[in-house]
């Protein structure tokens, strides 16, 4: 599905982004931001949703990762609110689970047409507090459209098998039943998306769905769920179908060990999502993860390197290496390293940066300081370890949190900095020489997220398509690591936690199976 994203302080554990701001020095309080009133936001927004706006517990402030300057506050949920809000969407799932599958997803329909009516403002908001540009901003946001006009199609779809019974005068069905209350707990690099693919696909299963954000876009998390109630309350539907609670710590503890929460999806480090799948398996729960990626793209000698070039500086660059698909290692053939190395370092230098709203941007910000002394650190463990730096390696002397995208050279493909997945725009260039050892390699970091190889070599091809081949969820041809299509199961292998959400038959995640 998405480090820096990682820490659990950043997803499940933390206790509270940074105190609120003075009001005047709000963004949303300057004429320049007024196009925020646009999706209902104020000053102080409340951050618990189910069925009615409230929220007592922390207020906190997010920033502009672009300047560092607050946009505007969020009333998180305490666990007061988090009980209330469970109560009432169990109490709506009796009404939803009894609407026909086909109205549920004529209802998914007019929340994706009231995402697109709201697609650039939305995107902006993405762009403003996420810090990825806002072309990828708006982007993600019609993602969540594209899996809204999925589901719908789905809602007409899902259905279990009429099997030969052994046993004269007997029928064997498969029914498949919505699991109930759906959590999903998302990060903050696709604050949009990823709650899309989750809660459209389980809405028209029949599921209801309680929201956590990350609390660094918690902005985000209030806007878009604001869209979603006011098309549940024009069809007079509970409100606490579709909720929300903002929070740190005792929201997504709660969540994990609520044994009323029938399914936890939960996206973020291999690190956190390991604690939230025990907390999850001791109650003998069931859970959805979409955790860490060391992806990989290889390049052989027969390569057309004008697909190369572009593809590794996206999938290295794109959203400031902050995607859970970005790419982090190239392997390139020894006849071909030197020049793709110095053809990839001149597109760099050619990548322009600056502030993510911007149309002419290609490169924005980190999303926290922390992340840029994370970058840092990583940069100092690379020379350590023995590699140079082909370009970058610095922080940007400008406001915000911006970072030199940087090329790394002259480690071994083992290297501990290597398998170590930094949230950040980093590229480790690695030599190789034979098919049999670079696809070795590629399978050898503990994440199987996304992997890419560009060659022309029909067999290669169906070789690193097969069971030897790449271990990964998503195995990509001459195309990068970065992206994926809605009507695809997107998710990964190992400890990138084995989820897959959004298409195919991912659906049967959101239900259960009776016989």
């Amino acid at each position: 599905m998405l480090g820096l994203r990682r820490a659990f302080a950043a997803l499940l554990l933390q206790a509270g982004s940074p105190p609120a701001a003075a009001m005047s020095t709000l963004l949303i309080s300057q004429e320049r931001y007024a196009w925020l009133r646009e999706l209902g936001l104020q000053e102080e927004n409340p951050g618990v949703y189910n069925g009615r706006w409230g929220g007592r517990g922390q207020v906190v402030t997010t920033y502009c990762p672009a300047n560092n300057e607050p946009i505007a506050s969020v009333r998180q949920g305490n666990l007061e609110d988090y009980e209330e809000t469970v109560k009432k969407a169990k109490d709506a799932w009796k009404v939803w689970a009894d609407i026909p599958a086909p109205k549920r997803g004529e209802i998914v329909r007019q929340i994706g047409d009231a995402l697109r009516q709201k697609i650039k403002v939305l995107g902006s908001l993405v762009s403003l507090e996420m810090g990825k540009i806002f072309l990828e901003g708006v982007g993600e946001v019609q993602e969540y459209v594209d899996v809204c006009d999925y589901a719908v199609g789905l809602s007409r779809m899902i259905g279990g098998p009429i099997l030969p019974s052994e046993r004269p005068g007997h029928a064997l069905i498969e029914q498949w039943n919505p699991v109930g209350l759906v959590g999903v707990i998302t990060a903050f690099n696709f604050p949009v998306a990823v709650y899309g693919w989750n809660s459209a696909i389980a809405m028209i299963c029949g599921n209801v769905c309680l929201w956590k954000g990350a609390p660094t876009t918690s902005l985000v998390s209030v806007a878009v769920t604001k869209i979603i109630a006011e098309v549940l309350e024009d069809n007079k539907l509970p409100g606490a179908i579709c909720s929300l609670v903002c929070g740190g710590a005792d929201i997504g503890i709660a969540m994990a060990r609520d044994e009323r929460m029938d399914l936890l999806s939960f996206t973020g480090s291999t690190k956190v999502g390991k604690q939230v799948a025990l907390m999850v398996q001791e109650r003998f729960g069931r859970s959805l993860l979409e955790l860490g990626g060391n992806n990989a793209i290889i390049v052989f000698e027969d390569a057309d390197l004008n697909l190369v070039i572009p593809s590794a500086l996206f999938a290295a660059v794109g959203t400031a290496g902050q995607r859970c698909t970005t790419a982090r290692r190239l392997f390139l053939h020894e006849s071909i390293h030197d020049e793709v190395v110095a053809k990839l370092a001149k597109a760099y230098a050619q990548v322009r940066i600056g502030d993510p709203w911007d149309s002419d941007t290609l490169y924005g910000p980190l999303h926290t300081k922390e992340a840029v002394k994370m970058f840092l650190d990583a940069v100092e463990q690379v020379k350590q370890q023995g590699g140079s730096v082909v370009c970058g390696g610095k922080v940007i002397n400008r406001p915000g949190n911006y970072v030199e995208p940087t090329i790394v050279t002259g480690l071994p493909h083992n290297a501990s900095i290597v398998h170590t997945e930094t949230f950040a725009p980093i590229l480790y260039v690695l030599k190789f020489k034979e098919e049999e050892e670079v696809f070795a390699w590629n399978n050898e970091v503990k994440q199987g997220l996304s992997s890419s190889i560009f060659t022309k070599d029909l067999g290669r091809i169906f070789r690193w398509l097969g069971p030897k081949g790449s271990d990964c969820g998503i195995v990509n041809v001459n195309i990068p690591t970065s992206g994926a299509e809605i009507g695809g199961a997107f998710g990964g292998e190992k400890h990138t936690g084995g989820g897959r959400e959004s298409g195919s038959d991912s659906w049967k995640l959101y239900m259960r199976r009776s016989t």
